[in-house]
């Protein structure tokens, strides 16, 4: 059996098996070589055109005897070459053979990012993005639908149904709260994403807290409130630092750390009484305070089973050295040092297993990424839960993305039909860096529509620089990720959003990612914008 699958421009995809090799094999770049029964090389014609369609044929084929003799005229004497990624027979017989076209909700940098992953799935025919960004747009990671209203579920399952969407992947939290997953589902369109009673593990943080305690998940002690005066008085027995924290969701701004009491009332105040957040704040949980390094982990759920994704680190402090108020994140890096073997082997056992199986036993199965926000604390050396988000999160998407290398379609489709016992991911060893450039006054009032002047020609530099080491079979890549831009009537990007753009980099360290990123960050001209200049600081010297 062989199969020709389509590449993306400048890269191949190849997946040949014939009596005579001892190995099907597939691989994501360019040039590549295999080994047969004897010790020859072989180099497949170097391609940079984007194949759309896939080819099964048995052995005694015309098309296999064509192939066959074109594979023959491959020179021998290459190099051999350090990508190749050998799969058995098994493996091979069951290969996808389904063509998806995707759909992602959301339109900031983590859905560039996923659209990113999505559209290298060798699964995938197409990925559409609604609302997606200019950014999405023009990188050409995804087909942009503006017009198609997320809020109303009947329009979204008729949009799928047209289009013949096999797999709806749900960016952001807030319709997933709203129960997009559920009507999608309903609707016999697989969804990745929790339902909205599962979606409350994010939604409300009392509801997190309460699980915890029922099935024993390790988290900080705390309280909930919905009279300030009592909580006033809780604050004052407990004493600070403490933590104050809004029930619903505040788009990752809805937590204070107060380290005075004033600062603390001030909190409660805000939420409670002049209701800053609206309803997600009118009630408050009050936390102790945990001191540690704080880390994220994520894994895949299909309701009944969890695998593990790589670890990241997140930097949710505006300013420099972790000072000023929280964002919703202003860089992240993977993986994370602190997040050892043995700490990974314990999150799973005692805080992602148990609130699988305690969300089954809820009466709402959790489908979809569970991301737990940890603290690791400084007393014990252990992880406790912090909080619970219920998407993969932004900017740690960005870097899981870049260090993925399997099929992600293929993964989250699992995900959605519980298929995740016999399934594991393959990460790159590469380190990966996001460094988050944001607008003037993030994350309070912020300036809007001002012009990023050379972000297009520095995206294309770095478009030919990636092509270049594809060529070179160097995995080298610094990607940015648009998550708060448009474009003005020049057609100019402009920045629309407080966190505006994801500047990305891999390196063979943490170091290397870092100095990439860093460097890009620098050749964009946008005046109006900052960015903290110390990611990564916890794990580099």
């Amino acid at each position: 059996m062989a199969c020709i699958a389509y590449n993306n421009p400048s890269t191949t995809f190849l997946i040949f098996h014939e009596n005579r090799f001892t190995k099907s094999f597939s691989l994501n770049h360019p040039t590549f070589s295999v080994l047969d029964s004897k010790p020859r090389r072989w180099n497949p014609i170097h391609s940079s055109a984007v194949i759309r369609e896939s080819y099964l044929f048995s052995n005694s084929s015309r098309r296999l005897s064509s192939f066959s003799g074109e594979f023959k005229r491959f020179s021998e004497n290459s190099e051999k070459s350090g990508c190749i990624s050998a799969i058995s027979n098994e493996s091979f017989k069951k290969a996808p053979e389904e063509r998806l076209v995707v759909l992602v909700i959301g339109g900031g940098g983590r859905e560039h990012a996923l659209c990113y992953a999505l559209q290298r799935s060798t699964s995938v025919d197409s990925v559409l993005c609604t609302p997606g960004n200019p950014g999405i747009s023009r990188s050409g990671n995804a087909i942009c639908v503006e017009d198609l209203d997320i809020s109303d579920s009947s329009a979204v399952i008729s949009f799928c149904r047209e289009r013949g969407v096999g797999l709806v992947v749900v960016g952001p939290e807030v319709p997933l709260v709203a129960g997009l997953s559920n009507h999608l589902n309903k609707a016999g369109i697989p969804t990745f994403g929790p339902s909205a009673e599962a979606a409350a593990l994010e939604g409300s943080k009392d509801f997190m807290k309460r699980l915890c305690y029922k099935y024993g998940i390790p988290t900080a002690k705390y309280q909930t409130f919905t009279d300030p005066s009592t909580a006033k008085q809780y604050i004052q027995e407990q004493g600070v630092p403490i933590v104050i924290k809004a029930d619903g969701l505040a788009a990752g701004k809805g937590v204070v750390v107060a380290m005075t009491l004033d600062e603390a009332y001030e909190a409660v105040d805000s939420m409670l009484v002049k209701g800053v957040f609206g309803s997600a704040g009118c009630r408050v949980i009050v936390e102790e305070f945990l001191e540690g390094e704080e880390a994220s982990f994520f894994a895949l759920v299909d309701g009944e089973t969890a695998i593990p994704l790589e670890s990241a680190q997140d930097h949710k402090r505006v300013g420099d050295g972790d000072t000023g108020p929280n964002t919703g994140g202003m860089g992240a890096y993977s993986p994370a040092p602190i997040v050892t073997e043995d700490i990974k082997s314990f999150i799973m056992k005692s805080i992602s297993l148990p609130t699988v199986k305690g969300m089954s036993e809820e009466g709402c199965k959790f489908v979809g990424v569970l991301f737990a926000g940890l603290m690791i604390e400084k007393r014990s050396g252990l992880p406790k839960l912090i909080e619970y988000n219920v998407r993969f999160g932004d900017p740690e998407c960005q870097v899981l993305m870049v260090r993925l290398e399997s099929d992600l379609a293929q993964a989250l489709l699992a995900a959605c039909r519980g298929e995740l016992n016999n399934m594991s991911l393959e990460w790159s060893p590469d380190s990966a860096m996001v460094v988050v450039m944001a607008s003037k006054g993030y994350p309070g009032k912020y300036m809007k529509d001002t012009v990023i002047q050379n972000l297009e020609h520095v995206e294309e530099m770095l478009k030919e620089e990636e092509d270049e080491n594809q060529q070179k079979q160097v995995s080298s890549l610094v990607k940015v990720f648009h998550a708060g831009t448009s474009t003005n009537s020049d057609g100019n990007f402009i920045a629309v959003g407080g966190r505006v753009l994801g500047v990305t980099a891999t390196g063979k360290d943490l170091k290397e990612a870092r100095d990439k990123a860093y460097q890009t960050v620098e050749k964009i001209n946008w005046p109006e914008g900052f960015f903290r200049r110390d990611i990564g600081w916890r794990a580099l010297p």
